[in-house]
Order: structure tokens, then sequence, then C-alpha cells
């Protein structure tokens, strides 16, 4: 078995965040997510971080000591290095040095399934080395057991990477995308032309929102092949998948699946996955998952509605829906508005949300009687299709049927409603 990279974690508490705990908790899952083992952990508590080196003097050298210490292959930095940065520190601390975006891409480079993923996973990885081409050159050179993603895809066995050349790399990967992102336009269009409501999930990473699309394509009767990929993992999800679900009521909505979002999610992501993320500024309401059993749950939720808004998607009417409510500990208080609490594993609250959705998405339903001629079967076919019928009784002239269908549709057939007179 491969023995595992041993690291030493670092952040600095800026203005005595309270979240800086939460946040060095979320970097070691993410190391452990790239199978880096953390053996040690420096803080240090500033005003603003140094520009030379991230961490002052005094701490650079407690930080020396411990890497003697524990032995590792490198340091992790909570913060998005600059070029600069990873260039002193890797000349004073000898040692391999990446930060939280760099384990954040390399998580999505293994993630990644689709053409689409990976081209965009790519694109942001090159984007980020881009201006540190010289810093990593040194801090990489000659260690073949670097994070995976700097040497995997590039078209290079080392990071001997010139500007020109990344540039050509990218402008060739955009291109390539462009084809894909214009398919995705295409189908969006044509979802449009449908009428049918469009429903986005979003949350935090690993919040269930694969498990509660999984759980609406098991209740409503879809094809198990329509199923998601669901684990317990940061970034299960990468690939956006929109799945049709129809109501016994023959109400139907289009749901989408998305990318989790995470604190100090890698700007180079946001733009290069920003077709993928279109699914959710394209929609028509958001179901805002939170993982209730999660203790820094209302830290994720303030992460993702930061990120709705960079996105241009905070206007978009939501529901928030409280996930895995059974590993929630003490008891749960339902006293906020536009929030339903629910255990996707379990299915339990499901029914209570595909409401709440169907409240929200068709306003525009209509109770009206019509008196379809036999004639007519065409258009009862298609009342049973597309309608939600609550009585159907059958008479000398044709069927007479009570049921709630769209405001379009009582319009294009209301002379049938006519004919009961």
């Amino acid at each position: 078995m491969e023995q595992k990279q041993r690291a030493i974690i670092v952040g600095c508490n800026l203005k005595n965040d309270k979240e800086f705990l939460n946040m060095m908790s979320e970097l070691c899952s993410l190391a452990d997510a790239c199978d880096i083992e953390v053996v040690g952990k420096i803080t240090q508590k500033l005003e603003r971080v140094y520009s030379s080196h991230y961490l002052g003097k005094g701490k650079i050298q407690e930080l020396s000591t411990l890497i003697h210490e524990k032995d590792v292959d490198m340091v992790i930095f909570n913060d998005e290095l600059s070029p600069s940065q990873i260039r002193n520190l890797h000349t004073d601390l000898k040692c391999k040095v990446i930060d939280r975006t760099v384990l954040i891409l390399d998580i999505l480079a293994k993630r990644a399934k689709s053409k689409e993923a990976q081209l965009q996973v790519e694109i942001a990885k090159l984007q980020y080395i881009l201006p540190r081409v010289t810093g990593l050159e040194e801090s990489l050179a000659g260690q073949e057991g670097s994070v995976r993603f700097i040497n995997r895809g590039t078209g290079e066995s080392k990071l001997e990477l010139h500007h020109r050349k990344i540039k050509d790399r990218i402008s060739g990967l955009k291109a390539e995308l462009e084809t894909l992102v214009v398919q995705r336009q295409n189908q969006r269009k044509q979802r449009k032309k449908s009428g049918i409501p469009a429903v986005a999930l979003v949350g935090y990473t690993n919040a269930g929102k694969s498990s509660i699309m999984n759980s609406m394509i098991d209740l409503y009767g879809s094809s198990i092949d329509k199923k998601v990929f669901e684990k317990d993992m940061l970034f299960a999800t990468l690939e956006t998948y929109v799945r049709n679900i129809k109501l016994p009521n023959n109400k139907s909505f289009l749901l989408s699946d998305t990318v989790g979002f995470i604190s100090k999610l890698p700007h180079q992501l946001v733009n290069a996955f920003r077709s993928t993320l279109e699914e959710i500024t394209e929609a028509d309401m958001l179901v805002h998952v939170v993982d209730y059993s999660n203790p820094n749950y209302k830290q994720h939720i303030e992460v993702t509605k930061d990120t709705l808004k960079e996105l241009g998607a905070d206007t978009i009417p939501i529901i928030y829906a409280y996930n895995k409510t059974d590993l929630a500990a003490g008891e749960i208080t339902k006293d906020e508005k536009d929030c339903v609490y629910i255990s996707a594993k379990s299915k339990a609250g499901i029914d209570e949300l595909v409401n709440e959705i169907c409240k929200r998405a068709f306003p525009q339903q209509v109770c009206c009687q019509m008196l379809i001629p036999y004639e007519k079967g065409n258009i009862l076919s298609y009342f049973k299709e597309n309608a939600n019928i609550k009585s159907t009784e059958y008479n000398g002239n044709g069927v007479l049927i009570s049921m709630e269908c769209k405001e379009s549709d009582y319009r294009r057939y209301k002379q049938f409603e006519n004919l009961i007179n």
C-alpha cells in the first residue's frame, strides 16, 4: 500500500475570525480527500497576512523547526498564496509548499468524469498555475510525489511550462469547451420552450443534493438508470444532471443537481465552471440544501448565499431544505419560514419538499370543468398527460372532467368549458 504524504497545515486567523477553527478543520478534510495525512498545525493571529511570507518571521522559524521534527513532505496554507509567497516560502522552508486552492483543484481533477467537467477543471488548474510558474517549478522541482493535478493532463511530466505555452493550452481547451457550452445552451433553450419549471439544487459540498435528487427519482417512478452518483464525500458531484420529475398529479418540473460550494471557492473555478453554473442562474427556483447535522451549517448557508450573489442568482426564489435531520443532534425547531426539514436517506419530508416546490412553481393553475366530445379523444389524452384530473364522468355528449390545469391550457381549450352549459 502506498504511504500517505505527510503535511503540516498553516493558517492566519485574520481579525479574530470566529470561523477560523472551522476553516482549519475543513482544510484537514480537504487534505484527507487528497490522501494526505496532517501531522501538525501552525496558526497566527494577524490583522493581515505578510505579503512576503504569509506568516511573520518568528512563525516561519517555528514552522521550519516543526517540518524537521515531523519529517513532513509538504506544508499546506489555508489561503491562496501569491507567486512571490510560494517562491519565498520554498526558499526558506526547503519544502514543498501548496495552498487550499491546490487541494480543491486536485480533488476536482480526481472527481471529474464527463468531458465538460474535465475541461473545466483543467482550465482552472492552468489559470492557477499561469502566474505561479516560477515559484511552483522551484517548489516542486524533482519531487515525484507532488499533489496530482500539477503533473496531470497539462501535457508535461514536470512543470516546465512557459507562459505562452500555458496560454496556448488554455485557449485550446476553451475552444473545445465552447462546443460543449453551445450544446448545453441549446438544451436549456429547448427545455425553456417546453414551459416546464426549472428547479436547481444548490448548497455546500456534501450537503446531500444528489441524495435528494435520487430520492425524488425513487418516489416518482423515474427509471432507475436516471439516478445520479452520490457518496458521502467532498465534491462527489461535478457534472450537472437534469432530470424530469413527473408527479402523480401530472405536474412535472426539471430538477438540476449542481456542483457544491465551499469556503474560499477558487475564483478560477467559478470562472471555468460558469457555463455549468448557468443551470443555477437560469433556474426558476432554487432549493438550498443544508446539512442540518453539521455544526457549522449556518456558516455553510452564508457561504452558499455569497456564492449565489457572486453568480448573480441571489434574486431567484428559494426554498431551504434542511437535510440529514436523522443525524442531527438535539431537537429540531421548525420555526423558520420557506424551510422544510427532510432526510433524503430515509425519504422523510421529500413529499413536503415537493409540495412546497409545486406551490411556488405552479401558481398559474386553473381549477375548471370541461366537456370533451368523444371525437376529440386526442384532447382528452392531452389533459390526462398534462393536467391533474380529479374526476371523470361519461354522458351522451362526451367526457366531463374536473381538473386543475395550466392557465395557458385553460385559455387554449376554454371552448370545451362552454359546452357544459
